[in-house]
């Protein structure tokens, strides 16, 4: 919506232009009309549509030409006032008045016109006869409105139908000559049937009809309004309503009556709801609420964005195989401008056999782009109404922005889900392989890609203890002279060598010993390509001896030439470690059998929350029943307890561990 609204009248002298500002200020007629009245301004709690409203009069005899063509540029409508008893003034105003505003404004932008015959008080007939072909003839003109300065006759209506014109302005949904609304308004109102479907069946049931009445004009339609509403359209179209539900062409049949019957305030009402501008653009505010990021912190999608997608992948996977064909994902993205997803999504993700993404290889798509471009996201949600259907100010609601990794160290713990490891290594030396099989594409698989569909990134998810945790794979150039800062940015540093060339790993070492000696980003060396024969590495020592010297893991055999799908266990030990950066993992299994392991599971169980809890709660009743609890005594010794109740747990920890 506009903040303000500014109004110009012009016309032959001595047609009361000046006499309409003034009744409608003071609200009776001027016994001494001036030439001309100073700019008037009404705030925005008096006027019908709560927007300032500024109005401006025009005097021939006080300003040049030059100053009226500068208030004719600045104006959002202009009225032409004429006098009804005077044919002269009737006829300068298709002779002179709308050919000179014409050439003083923009052709692609024209101004709302208004016309308005005053004194309508001084005649027994109405002027409209003479006025409706000039109205047929100039789409420019919104309406035409007869009035009386000294009767006070239709002035406010006047100044309403002016801010009318400038805020719900007929001209960008309605092409009076086809007597239809526009494409640009067709294609606007399609897309918001199709976000407003819930369940993609292609019609809006009573459900869906109530909430979008909701989400519009925050009120539901009583049962009879809403039968009302579906007999106007069953009468005026034969499938217009379909299994008792508004069809597509149903739902625009009724926008196009609201305006031809003077109501497209509804229609705009909707479209601004749905993120529309005045040019039926989607809002640029709208697509790209504020987001703050502080430096050294990545974006999330929250819980409650993560059930929207997931309502949005169950309405358009109609045969529920839990992926989405070609056919399915290009429905999916009908209510965008463009197709967002590219063919190198297939090898980004998960995909079935068939290649068609997959459930979790949707959602990993979706957390991708959140964390690498967090403003595209926001654009993607807008397009898909989030805002709307999951009933948020923005989709900024459904960003989650994680604290500081700095701060993650300190306390050495994470509440992060989303885990980037950047991956280096010479050429030739398997990284793409490596990606893909994150991916669960064996070497046959990844044979089959194409060059152009080739991606450097690979997402999906791990399980580590128990915890759903997303790892992001990205194949960092193998540049070494031109490694950003962007390249360096990760949680953890993957360093890929081929066994088979003694000359890859020398590539591994370097990078590490320039850009990752002194880092605490944690790196783990992959000796790729295992099932080929071992060579020894032409390098001042071997990879396990180098891991030694520098305290890395040693290095871990992978390889992707397999006949079923790569093993995953070595994806789960790298988001392990990027979880736990602070901490030097005696165990890098994941087996759950271990000491270790169930350690870790013990210490996150829903057990010892319980537990804990129940304890909690005991403590607190005795509290409330005992009075001597307040006393010193009680305190010592609760305190005394829980201290070596803490220390006995800590030391059968560390004793399992050394046990093992």
């Amino acid at each position: 919506m506009r903040k303000d609204v500014r109004i110009l009248l012009v016309g032959e002298p001595k047609v009361g232009k000046t006499s309409l500002i003034m009744s409608l200020v003071s609200e009776e007629f001027p016994a001494v009309v001036p030439y001309r009245v100073e700019e008037i301004t009404i705030p925005a709690d008096v006027t019908p549509e709560r927007v300032p409203t500024h109005i401006v009069d025009y005097s021939e005899a006080e300003q040049t030409d030059e100053q009226l063509f500068q208030e004719i540029s600045k104006a959002n409508v202009i009225c032409i006032v004429y006098a009804v008893n005077n044919k002269t003034s009737i006829e300068k105003v298709t002779n002179h008045w709308i050919p000179l505003i014409t050439e003083n404004t923009d052709k692609d932008s024209r101004v709302p016109l208004i016309l308005v015959g005053n004194k309508s008080d001084l005649v027994e007939h109405s002027s409209m006869e003479t006025i409706l072909p000039i109205m047929n003839q100039y789409s420019e003109i919104e309406t035409c409105v007869e009035c009386s300065a000294k009767n006070l006759k239709n002035i406010s209506e006047l100044f309403y139908y002016a801010q009318k014109a400038v805020l719900h302005p007929t001209g960008p949904l309605y092409c009076p000559e086809k007597k239809d609304m526009k494409p640009l308004c067709v294609k606007a109102l399609t897309r918001i049937f199709k976000v407003s479907d819930l369940d993609n069946d292609g019609i809006l049931n009573d459900n869906e009809l109530n909430f979008f009445q909701r989400a519009c004009f925050n009120s539901p339609l009583e049962p009879q309004a809403l039968e009302d509403v579906k007999n106007v359209v069953r009468k005026n179209l034969i499938d217009g309503v379909h299994y008792n539900g508004l069809t597509l062409k149903g739902f625009l049949f009724l926008h196009t009556l609201f305006i031809q019957r003077g109501r497209h305030e509804t229609t705009w009402t909707v479209l601004r709801r749905f993120g529309y501008d005045d040019d039926l653009e989607l809002n640029q505010d709208y697509l790209f609420p504020p987001l703050k990021i502080t430096p050294d912190c990545t974006t999330e999608l929250n819980h409650n964005a993560y059930l929207f997608l997931q309502s949005i992948f169950d309405k358009h996977d109609k045969d529920r195989d839990c992926a989405l064909s070609p056919d399915e994902l290009r429905d999916l993205f009908d209510v965008f401008p463009y197709m967002p997803w590219g063919p190198d999504v297939n090898n980004t993700v998960c995909t079935n056999d068939q290649g068609w993404i997959t459930y979790q290889g949707y959602l990993s798509q979706w957390t991708l782009t959140t964390y690498l471009d967090v403003q595209r996201c926001l654009e993607y949600l807008g397009y898909l109404g989030y805002s709307i259907i999951a009933e948020q100010e923005s989709q900024a609601a459904g960003i989650t922005v994680t604290r500081a990794k700095k701060i993650d160290l300190q306390k050495k713990q994470t509440q992060r889900n989303v885990f980037r490891c950047n991956v280096f290594g010479d050429m030739a030396s398997g990284k793409s392989g490596f990606l893909q099989a994150f991916l669960g594409k064996n070497l046959e698989r990844q044979k089959i890609i194409k060059e152009e569909h080739r991606s450097y990134y690979a997402i999906s998810t791990t399980y580590v203890y128990g915890q759903e945790k997303y790892l992001l794979l990205h194949e960092v150039f193998p540049d070494f002279d031109y490694l950003t800062d962007a390249d360096m940015a990760c949680d953890i540093v993957c360093l890929v060598y081929d066994v088979s060339n003694p000359y890859s790993f020398e590539y591994c070492a370097k990078v590490f010993k320039q850009y990752f000696t002194d880092s605490k980003t944690p790196c783990m060396m992959i000796a790729a390509k295992s099932d080929l024969p071992e060579v020894k590495q032409m390098y001042g020592c071997s990879p396990l001896e180098f891991c030694r010297r520098h305290k890395m893991p040693p290095p871990q055999s992978f390889t992707c030439n397999s006949a079923a799908e790569p093993n995953r266990e070595i994806y789960t030990k790298l988001t392990t470690m990027a979880m736990y950066p602070h901490a030097r993992l005696r165990c890098m299994c994941t087996c759950n059998r271990c000491t270790f392991c169930l350690c870790q599971n013990l210490l996150n169980s829903e057990l010892l929350q319980t537990v804990r809890t129940k304890l909690y709660a005991v403590v607190l009743r005795r509290h409330i029943i005992q009075e001597d609890l307040t006393s010193s005594s009680f305190w010592l010794r609760a305190s005394v307890g829980a201290t070596v109740f803490a220390v006995l747990g800590f030391v059968v920890y560390r004793v399992l561990l050394k046990i093992r």
